[in-house]
């Protein structure tokens, strides 16, 4: 009896403690070395000539990589498991994001994002799946919500403070404000093996493709890249809209307050989300308020502008968390994987494909509004799916 008492005890808070922070820091590292990018941008296109189809794809090769990778991370959690999988991830994406740093040209700093990216990818599946080897039952919705925190934090602290904080503390050189970002990620990856709390096996294979005769994969993948190539898209050409507008002594300001509204989405959802989620009307406004946001971005300057860039990246990151808590409730707990993996397929290789192909058009015009205009142009394409969207229990 008092072997079972005990192994029904919680543990400790001092035990839950190093767990909790080795969470966080993960999950400050599924984003900070993707939005470090924007703010770098002028520096990396002056000193390397790119163009804007290159700047852009800075943060959006990383994403299709988000695309391209979570599934050899699915298959990798099957054969080492998940905490091997996550430390490899970290170890990969620290490399990768490093190797930008040493670039000297841009082909060899398109390779070394599409490593980073891939290592960021294959982080995806194994946190998750990481949760029950280090929490009971009770505290894995804590797990999650604590590396989600660190994933926006991230997005926020490596957007908002590279410029004002990091650059400085470098001499203005991004190249070793880049590996100042990086390297760290090294010591996350060994103190994976800090907590012994955890069976190392692989986890039980099963069906983990995407099941595409679901409409639901596409639909919801469809309007998941909306909201990612909005947030992502504007991100990436900010540097160059600001720029052509002459306010380029802005780009801090635009980006700090950007990147802190994905923060205060997550924190109004953590009030909302059992109103909201599973709504369609919800998700319509959402969309609609969006698509609003991004045309006055097109339409405003200065901080105009920055207001309806900031309304737009509040309003996707509350889009990005209604579509990704949709699977578990619209499908049985045994296809919740399947539907997730192909929702974030079709997201990211849109999140990735929309903003890179404004890149080509503003190339093409010489204005930096024509990304944001394709990036717009699709976005009124999608919000009618929202209509149809069946978001009817299935469980």
């Amino acid at each position: 009896m008092a072997a079972v008492t005990a192994a029904h005890t919680p543990p400790s808070p001092a035990r839950l403690l190093p767990v909790a922070v080795l969470l966080w820091l993960a999950g400050l590292y599924l984003r900070i070395p993707i939005l470090v990018a924007p703010p770098l941008a002028p520096f990396i296109s002056d000193d390397l000539a790119l163009s804007q189809a290159l700047t852009g794809a800075l943060t959006t090769l990383p994403i299709l990589m988000l695309a391209v990778g979570a599934m050899p991370g699915s298959l990798a959690i099957t054969r080492i498991g998940p905490r091997t999988t996550l430390a490899l991830a970290i170890t990969v994406m620290a490399l990768g994001s490093s190797a930008r740093a040493l670039a000297p040209e841009s082909t060899s700093l398109m390779l070394a994002s599409a490593v980073m990216g891939l290592g960021v990818a294959m982080m995806q599946p194994a946190l998750p799946a990481l949760l029950p080897r280090w929490l009971q039952a009770h505290h894995l919705a804590l797990g999650t919500a604590i590396y989600m925190n660190g994933m926006l934090m991230g997005e926020f602290i490596g957007a908002g403070l590279t410029l004002p904080v990091l650059m400085p503390l470098f001499d203005q050189n991004w190249r070793w404000t880049l590996l100042a970002w990086s390297l760290p990620a090294l010591l996350v990856a060994a103190a994976l093996y800090l907590p012994r709390r955890d069976n190392t096996g692989p986890v039980a294979r099963g069906n983990w493709l995407p099941d595409w005769r679901n409409p639901l994969t596409v639909q919801i993948g469809l309007v998941l890249g909306m909201s990612g190539s909005v947030f992502f898209g504007l991100n990436a050409y900010m540097s160059n809209l600001m720029a052509q507008q002459g306010r380029l002594d802005l780009l801090s300001e635009a980006l700090f307050w950007y990147n802190a509204a994905q923060v205060a989405a997550s924190l109004v959802m953590l009030k909302m989300a059992r109103l909201w989620v599973g709504r369609k009307g919800i998700v319509i406004a959402c969309a609609l308020l969006c698509i609003l946001g991004t045309a006055g971005s097109l339409l405003l300057q200065g901080w105009a502008f920055i207001v309806c860039a900031t309304l737009a990246s509040f309003i996707a990151g509350i889009l990005l968390i209604l579509l990704v808590a949709l699977p578990p409730l619209v499908v049985s707990a045994g296809e919740t994987g399947r539907l997730s993996a192909g929702t974030f397929l079709v997201g990211y290789t849109v999140a990735f494909a929309v903003p890179m192909a404004g890149g080509l058009v503003a190339d093409a015009t010489g204005d930096a509004r024509h990304a944001v205009m394709v990036i717009l142009g699709y976005g009124l394409l999608i919000l009618p799916l929202t209509l149809v969207l069946n978001l009817q229990t299935r469980r």
